[in-house]
């Protein structure tokens, strides 16, 4: 089971100095609320300690949305001056009595598979895949470290790879 002390390369931080402006939007269900806020909450922290900004907070109804939400929010933003240069989803099911998780789980984790392989960026996979809603405080600050922390750490690579890529220097 991957625990923080497994994820230590992920939550270094010292490549990022220097990364100036990064624009990230956020798309997050409204369900399971308390744990999409923390996850909210701790990927701001990190995006404002590097001198990001978030140019777009959405809220959709539930996981099956997102990858929708996602690919409108890039549409929206394709053609204007400033455009996000990645978008975190945040989501939490937590597995109930019937196959619903199963196909939820599938179908948002394909979807966004499908968003990175068609926009010209990244969306990073923020959602929680819970037997429980202990297993969420587990991973917002637990022994699993804090997964908003870690997707804001991992758009923020992805945009620092991305602009080395195209030549923008920070």
């Amino acid at each position: 089971m991957a625990n923080a002390d497994n994820s230590v390369s992920l939550i270094d931080t010292e490549t990022l100095e220097g990364l100036k402006l990064a624009k990230i939007a956020i798309v997050h269900t409204e369900w399971n609320d308390k744990i999409i806020r923390e996850l909210r909450n701790g990927a701001e922290s990190v995006i404002h300690r590097f001198d990001g900004n978030i140019i777009e907070d959405l809220g959709v109804p539930g996981c099956f949305e997102l990858p929708f939400a996602c690919r409108e929010l890039w549409h929206h933003y394709q053609n204007k001056l400033e455009q996000p240069e990645a978008i975190i989803v945040f989501g939490a099911v937590i597995r109930g009595g019937t196959p619903h998780f199963d196909y939820v789980c599938k179908a948002v984790t394909e979807g966004v598979l499908q968003l990175n392989m068609t926009l010209p960026i990244p969306v990073i996979f923020g959602v929680l895949t819970l037997d429980n809603e202990e297993q969420a405080w587990e991973r917002l600050g637990g022994p699993h470290g804090h997964k908003g922390e870690e997707a804001a750490i991992t758009a923020l690579k992805m945009i620092r790879n991305s602009r080395r890529r195209n030549g923008i220097f920070e």
